[in-house]
């Protein structure tokens, strides 16, 4: 009963003192009673933290918007997604893909590897639509920019303020056999000039490894074949019909204008855009190309030789091997003839390791029964050396191991493929380049002698 007492009395004293903090005359407060049956040592509490203090107005509208704000990104996210191609031309409704617009054209370079998206895309049919485009887009200041066959790998030609291509201008004008000159719109094809100029015994002077360009975008460029003593394409040209913004069609030649001649040959595009083209062709004449294998080492002792024998000569290097493919041409002797000479391997037997590889890395992704059930599938016995090539090289194109696989199977295959080959020039100047083509351009100055160049690292 004491101690009760004496507990009581405690606690009345201490809510004494705190209900009266300042008061001097408040004495200490007794220190409390221990339980007798405690633990000799005091527990510890699970958490310190204070209790939780209810959502405020300003919490609860912060979550409101945070929600908010992720059914937005959602959505948008949503809309932006690329579409599918039956949802081009549906009307756009509730949560289904938005249409693209009827008047947005998607174009793409040749190999395939850059594209854009336009809505100001045109194909004049002749010159008289040309030069009404180029005025009316001049008037509203707007910008468009001559696009050819868009052979260029770093799609520099692709522009989506506007392009225009003349593809639908393809005609030969003009033929001077005496002259051994042609004249021609300026969206024909390299190999529809060719083919259209055969006739007449006539070709071109020199040759890119693709035909696919049109003649005002191999000119523009300053396109080039191979030979040492051989000219690029734009020093073929003996005149050129310009369509430009302030002064509308014009004509320069060497005799007219030598100075803006010059200038506009090369000029991409920026002086204007090129309508006509009059080209210095030269006879038709069979080439025989020989094809061997070399090494680093050789091509630099033999490179000045090289040049000064042939009149064609081109080489392709294969990385992560020492080996380089070098491929002459030239004009077939009146007096000895064509050369007489039997492959020892023919074209399956160059081609098999090629096979076998192919085969080969199939079981190694693991994609083999997916190719066998494809019905859509080529043969591998019909495909070619480049497309086996490609094939190869989409399994798995960042992988170095991989890469000096095909490469070395390449050396081999080029190896196996030494020999001759006799044709006309149109036909033998030609190369399959393969499929994309995925670039890193750079320029070097040259100087003589051209070994100097051979001997960078």
């Amino acid at each position: 009963m004491s101690r009760a007492l004496s507990l009581r009395r405690s606690l009345l004293h201490l809510h004494h003192h705190r209900t009266n903090p300042l008061s001097p005359t408040t004495p200490p407060p007794p220190k409390p009673i221990q339980n007798p049956f405690a633990p000799l040592y005091p527990t510890r509490k699970f958490c310190t933290s204070p209790t939780p203090i209810p959502s405020t107005n300003s919490e609860v509208r912060k979550y409101i918007g945070y929600t908010a704000l992720v059914i937005f990104c959602g959505a948008a996210t949503y809309y932006s997604f690329p579409f599918p191609d039956n949802a081009k031309h549906k009307k756009a409704q509730l949560f289904r893909y938005a249409p693209l617009p009827e008047d947005l054209h998607t174009v793409s370079n040749w190999s395939g590897t850059h594209e854009v998206q336009t809505r100001n895309f045109y194909q004049p049919e002749n010159i008289e639509q040309l030069e009404k485009l180029v005025k009316e887009n001049n008037e509203k200041k707007a910008r468009i920019r001559p696009v050819g066959s868009g052979l260029s790998p770093n799609g520099i030609g692709l522009a989506r303020s506007g392009m225009v291509n003349l593809a639908l201008m393809d005609k030969v004008l003009e033929v001077d056999k005496e002259k051994k000159r042609v004249r021609v719109e300026a969206g024909i094809r390299v190999q529809e000039l060719v083919d259209g100029i055969k006739e007449y015994g006539l070709t071109l002077q020199n040759f890119a490894s693709i035909r696919e360009q049109q003649i005002g975008g191999i000119v523009q460029v300053g396109a080039h074949g191979t030979g040492a003593r051989l000219p690029p394409i734009d020093e073929q040209v003996v005149s050129m019909k310009l369509v430009t913004p302030a002064k509308g069609t014009i004509e320069i030649s060497k005799e007219k204008d030598p100075e803006l001649f010059y200038l506009a040959r090369v000029g991409l595009g920026g002086l204007g855009v090129v309508a006509e083209v009059t080209l210095q062709c030269v006879e038709r004449q069979e080439l025989v190309e020989h094809t061997f294998i070399s090494n680093m080492k050789d091509i630099k002792k033999n490179h000045k030789k090289l040049l000064s024998e042939n009149k064609h000569v081109k080489y392709l290097h294969i990385p992560y091997t020492d080996a380089v493919v070098v491929v002459t041409c030239n004009p077939v002797s009146k007096w000895k003839g064509p050369p007489k000479y039997k492959p020892k391997y023919t074209t399956n037997e160059a081609l098999q390791h090629f096979r076998d590889l192919y085969k080969e890395s199939l079981e190694t992704y693991r994609i083999a029964a997916a190719k066998s059930s494809d019905d859509n599938e080529p043969d591998i016995n019909e495909l070619s050396f480049t497309e086996l090539r490609d094939k190869l090289l989409a399994l798995d194109p960042l992988s170095k191991d991989h890469v000096v696989k095909i490469n070395r199977a390449e050396a081999e295959f080029w190896a196996k493929s030494e020999g001759y080959r006799v044709g006309w020039s149109d036909e033998i100047l030609g190369f399959d380049c393969g499929g994309q083509q995925w670039v890193s351009e750079n320029c070097f100055s040259c100087w003589y002698p051209c070994q100097a160049k051979l001997e960078r690292p």
